[in-house]
């Protein structure tokens, strides 16, 4: 063996191990930036929820606030000169009686798109169905506020009750669920395709048509899949903004007529932000404690799905 052979050989394992050295290295930076990232996702909602907390504590100090009015009376109305209201609940009627109304339109609608796509639809078809359907998702939500005003307003009050509002929390309910509907419709064909082939294959065997495969198979074995896309809808109907402040309105009621308009607690927030108040001022203020409730109802609406999805959890080897 020649010198330079032998002078290759001993410099490669020093090369070998500055490799090893350089690629820890890349390792370790990568792992810092994740961790960096995944910090700075929880100090940022930490910090929104100290915000929240401590604007709140304000609002409730100020002398023309008491917990007392605002959890047990029933009247909102803070930008009536000085009779002013801070009854939470017709806000958080109007926000849950929209919310209800998207539901009843994406939820079955989504479930049936999704047994559809996964279980009868042909590759081609899903391929472009699929698609379709997720550009819904993509709208602005501000362009779903102008067609519920402009067009399921005027449809409901032409084909359906001539005695609907202009502003009202049906065709704002309905522009939801539209904009909602991808998200359970995707979400759950997701999960309904991944389970196992081999349970479609053994009811298949014992003689089940494609129907009982798909109810009493497929969508029990996916069901905490389906569960966690109905809850991600609703939680987006919950927070929704620009459709309920363009047509749901700006009346604060208590009422479970989706016929009138209603004011949710996030058209609240829009109308406050966007108006002449003063900040700093009681009507400022009023609306951190709206958004403290709306992240609370958000929160345990969360947790309750979690207890679900534990529940209804399954796994698969």
């Amino acid at each position: 063996m020649s010198e330079q052979d032998q002078a290759d050989l001993a410099v490669a394992p020093q090369g070998r191990a500055r490799s090893r050295r350089g690629r820890a290295l890349v390792e370790r930076g990568v792992q810092a930036v994740l961790v960096g990232c995944a910090a700075l996702s929880i100090l940022t909602t930490f910090a929104i929820i100290a915000v929240l907390l401590e604007e709140t504590r304000r609002f409730f100090t100020l002398p023309e606030v008491s917990l007392r009015e605002f959890f047990l009376t029933s009247e909102w109305s803070p930008l009536l000169g000085s009779e002013k209201k801070f009854g939470i609940w017709p806000l958080v009627a109007g926000t849950m009686l929209v919310t209800a109304v998207a539901a009843l339109v994406a939820l079955p609608l989504g479930l049936i798109t999704a047994i559809y796509l996964s279980e009868y639809a042909p590759p081609r078809l899903r391929s472009v169905l699929k698609p379709a359907l997720e550009i819904l998702a993509g709208i602005p939500t501000v362009v779903y506020g102008f067609f519920a005003l402009t067009v399921i307003t005027p449809a409901l009050q032409k084909y359906v009750d001539s005695s609907i509002e202009s502003y009202n929390a049906l065709s704002a309910g309905l522009a939801i669920g539209i904009m909602t509907l991808p998200i359970v419709s995707s979400l759950s064909e997701d999960a309904l395709r991944a389970v196992p082939r081999s349970l479609r294959e053994g009811a298949y065997a014992v003689g089940a048509t494609r129907l009982d495969v798909a109810l009493r198979v497929v969508l029990p074995a996916a069901l905490s899949g389906v569960v966690a896309s109905y809850l991600l809808a609703i939680a987006r109907a919950i927070g929704e903004t620009m459709i309920v402040a363009l047509a749901a309105g700006g009346l604060a009621q208590l009422t479970a007529d989706p016929r009138q308009q209603v004011q949710t607690m996030t058209g609240y927030m829009v109308q406050i932000f966007l108006g002449d108040t003063a900040a700093g001022g009681v009507e400022y203020r009023s609306s951190y404690a709206v958004a403290a409730m709306l992240f609370a109802i958000t929160m345990l609406v969360t947790l309750a799905g979690n207890r679900v999805l534990a529940r209804f959890r399954e796994a698969y080897d």
